[in-house]
């Protein structure tokens, strides 16, 4: 029997890995992603977000019905009488969306944003809190089956 560790982060982090949400730009082919990484602490996780040069103003950060979504809006730069001949950067809306555990304290998030890099605290609820179960030896507790 194959027995593995269970941790309900890990799941998801890697199932969102291979989405990619965003708009695509036609031209080039390629997508818009908002890059992510899911890093667990002790007490809560922590999601960082690349969004170089995008405003502050423009990020929202909205949680309903279990689902973090992540937006960001990056308007076009370019003056009267400017036309681009190449364009890599992408402009427009950029969304990112993540299933929360049902271990995670919705009502406590919260988020900040330094150097283009979006970071999100998911508090772990009390109960999802890692514990030490008591091991009963003979003839201290019966154990029921």
């Amino acid at each position: 029997m194959l027995l593995t560790s269970i941790d309900p982060f890990a799941g998801e982090f890697d199932r969102l890995a291979q989405r990619v949400f965003g708009t695509t730009n036609g031209a080039m082919g390629t997508r818009s992603v908002m890059r992510m990484d899911g890093i667990r602490r002790k007490d809560d996780v922590l999601l960082r977000f690349d969004l170089p040069g995008i405003d502050a103003g423009s990020i929202d950060v909205t949680v309903d019905r279990g689902v973090l979504t992540v937006s960001a809006k990056r308007a076009e730069e370019y003056a009267e009488g400017e036309n681009p001949y190449r364009r890599e950067r992408v402009m427009g809306t950029f969304t990112r969306r993540v299933s929360l555990s049902d271990t995670i304290d919705a009502e406590k998030i919260d988020a900040g944003y330094t150097n283009g890099v979006l970071s999100v605290r998911l508090p772990l609820l009390e109960k999802a809190q890692p514990r030490k179960v008591e091991i009963h030896t003979d003839g201290q507790k019966e154990i029921a089956a």
